[in-house]
């Protein structure tokens, strides 16, 4: 099996039936024709993970297996951390549909014009939301200077476009940028008049009925649109099962198809230079959205810190849900391996899934 990473202690027995109720269609794993005894293994590995809250698999758009650990339920939401990051992305392109934003080069500078007399790189002024969305701003990554890392734990202001500086110029390499994902946010708010919250949940969540428990406000009044959204484990399955069926929902488009589609292209390849497990290879990123390819099949994730996974795997019209403790404030040797662990739980899962070209 490529995805068992406990064969040696042998199958821990859990059950995973899903709860009937709650207007979700709910089936089994052998009725959609998933092997029971790869389920099986994929809740025994997750019972032994130190960390796992909670494992939902949607099969066909139905739901197969659920099941919680460490003292969570289906009832437990907790900070999904960058899995936000998706979420924000998803609102950007509804605000595009409905004309609040032009496109994705529309330049950023035209939603702070207060910053307008602190710029002194002239490269700021023709950074596009595209190149945020793809990380390729030329913002750096905050772990990789403890003053960036200080900022991202103090909290972000809208003048950090002014005050950050660049290590490369735009549109070149990918650098992976949570103060990118709080400016989009921003700018949606800015340009849609509301905040970022209110319009997620009118406009994503609301349709297909995810309720938002709770999102991280900043100290200028934004909600943080590159973490610290709270959703259940069921929460995370809807919104993957949405991006899985092409932005519809019970026949209604919530989030525009071709942005579902652009959202989901490999822009910057080699994108993630520390090993995760044997089943992420070749990763790369979309809009907000990672790739990697788990055994012979390209899957693409949301990922938040502390292992909360949201994996489509396209080919087996699949979703597979990991929450996690987010591990929040934690970014030590103890919590990357605890969440790698549970990011390897859905890529070994996926990988273990026969070919069904």
């Amino acid at each position: 099996l490529a995805g068992c990473t406990s064969c040696s202690r042998g199958i821990r027995e859990v059950d995973y039936t899903p709860v009937v109720g709650d207007g979700w269609d709910v089936s089994t794993p052998e009725a959609e024709g998933l092997d029971a005894a790869l389920v099986d293994r994929l809740y025994s590995n997750a019972s032994r993970a130190e960390t796992t809250l909670g494992v939902v698999v949607m099969r066909h758009g139905r739901l197969v297996a659920e099941a919680y650990f460490n003292g969570a339920d289906r009832d437990t939401a907790t900070l999904v951390q960058s899995v936000t990051k998706s979420v924000t992305s998803a609102v950007t392109g509804i605000a595009i549909s409905q004309g609040y934003l032009e496109g994705v080069d529309q330049r950023a500078i035209e939603f702070f014009p207060e910053l307008n007399d602190r710029i002194t790189d002239s490269r700021k002024r023709f950074i596009s939301i595209r190149q945020m969305l793809q990380m390729r701003a030329g913002f750096l990554w905050e772990e990789s200077s403890p003053e960036l890392f200080e900022l991202l734990y103090a909290g972000f202001h809208p003048r950090n476009f002014a005050d950050v500086p660049l290590v490369r110029p735009p549109a070149t390499e990918m650098q992976y940028s949570n103060l990118s994902a709080y400016l989009v946010g921003v700018i949606v708010a800015r340009a849609t008049g509301t905040d970022l919250r209110s319009y997620t949940q009118e406009n994503l969540f609301d349709p297909i009925g995810v309720e938002i428990n709770d999102w991280t406000i900043g100290w200028e009044g934004y909600y943080n649109g590159h973490a610290d959204l709270s959703l259940t484990t069921r929460d995370m399955a809807r919104f993957g099962q949405l991006y899985l069926d092409g932005g519809v929902y019970e026949g209604e488009q919530i989030v525009p198809e071709e942005w579902v589609r652009a959202s989901l292209v490999s822009y910057s390849r080699d994108v993630w230079p520390y090993r995760i497990g044997r089943n992420f290879k070749e990763m790369t990123y979309g809009y907000f959205w990672w790739s990697a390819v788990a055994g012979d099949e390209r899957f693409w994730f949301a990922w938040g810190h502390g292992g909360q996974v949201i994996a489509l795997a396209p080919e087996h019209d699949l979703v597979v849900v990991v929450k996690a403790d987010p591990s929040f404030g934690d970014h030590g040797d103890r919590s990357w391996r605890r969440e790698r662990e549970n990011l390897n739980l859905a890529a070994d899962f996926i990988a273990s899934l026969p070919d069904e070209s």
